[in-house]
């Protein structure tokens, strides 16, 4: 017996659950693995009239997945109204990412798949982490800066190397240490996750033009040039800094395996201009492999049915090929 994928529902309020339910449905479409949603079976019942079996442990999701989606119910979520969140439902998503996050580090799940969250939700029942990727990084045992995020789809994958900070902050923020520890869990994690086995690793310049040989700033001559040469000393296939304007478009996107951007939207914004609805974040530099859909609650659609499970079953698939290729690293080692 293969062990399930594990889905936090993410929050009872949003599109969590609708875009679960769908993916089961096209579990065969898309030839997904076994999987098991974690949260409150009423969040998916409140959105779905599809069949839904209830299971206590993960060796009951097997016998039921052709049939039904097996969903453990880890605390009742209160009242459960779709694009209304409240302090309940944030618990419920916590206890759910936190049970799911567990069974997977234990071996009982092959994989995680963490579903959408309302920060300020969180925030309000005491949650200290600025998101879930740091919250299972902790949980994994992990420092902060050695979880790297990255964004995938089928064209592109990017980091951001500083996350959600103020776009005022990241100058301060860069650092050749920053830089090369990022690039070094990439790379690490493109072979671990995606079988490249020699990563080609493209840096985008934090200033337009990657600043022009210092006319328009130095972050690429004092940081960002540095921790290249320190990385191709390292044997690492590193290029760059580039003008992040002309990063992304085909010609250029075939020329590596992941860009590095020096800020948020510097990664994300090509990201889902090319893949909103397939794109994947998954987290980098755990001893689990950890995914989720790269979109947030869309409370605003919660309920009216509309909501697109493509990123819900990238996130799926991902998983169990990264799952797949990790296990067969390991069995090469």
């Amino acid at each position: 017996m293969t062990q399930p994928i594990v889905i936090s529902m993410g929050d009872p309020a949003g599109i969590g659950p609708e875009t679960i339910a769908k993916a089961w449905m096209e579990r065969e479409a898309r030839a997904l693995p076994p999987f098991v949603a974690v949260g409150d079976g009423r969040a998916v019942a409140r959105v779905w009239d599809g069949p839904i079996a209830p299971v206590s442990d993960l060796a009951a999701v097997d016998r039921v997945f052709d049939e039904a989606l097996p969903v453990l119910t880890v605390q009742d979520a209160g009242e459960i109204v779709p694009g209304q969140p409240d302090a309940d439902g944030a618990r419920c998503a916590l206890h759910a990412l936190e049970l799911a996050a567990g069974l997977v580090r234990s071996g009982a799940g092959r994989a995680l798949v963490t579903g959408p969250v309302s920060k300020s939700q969180l925030y309000g029942v005491g949650f200290t982490h600025p998101g879930q990727t740091e919250f299972v990084a902790e949980r994994c045992g992990i420092a902060r800066d050695n979880a790297v995020m990255m964004l995938a789809g089928p064209g592109l994958r990017v980091v951001p190397i500083t996350t959600h900070v103020a776009l005022a902050s990241v100058s301060g923020l860069l650092s050749v240490e920053l830089i090369v520890a990022k690039a070094r869990v990439t790379a690490r994690g493109l072979t671990r996750n995606f079988g490249i086995a020699a990563p080609r690793l493209a840096f985008a310049g934090f200033n337009p033009h990657a600043g022009e040989d210092g006319t328009m700033g130095r972050e690429e001559i004092d940081v960002i040039r540095p921790a290249i040469e320190q990385l191709v000393a390292e044997g690492i296939d590193a290029r760059g800094p580039f003008p992040a304007d002309t990063m992304f478009h085909a010609r250029a996107r075939d020329q590596y395996d992941a860009a590095l951007c020096c800020y948020h939207d510097q990664a994300l914004v090509p990201l889902k201009t090319l893949h909103f609805d397939d794109g994947v974040n998954i987290t980098l530099g755990l001893p689990i492999v950890r995914t989720s859909p790269d979109h947030g609650t869309a409370f605003g659609i919660a309920g009216t049915g509309v909501a697109h499970p493509g990123a819900t079953i990238a996130a799926i698939a991902m998983a169990d090929a990264a799952a797949r290729q990790r296990a067969l690293c390991a069995a090469a080692a």
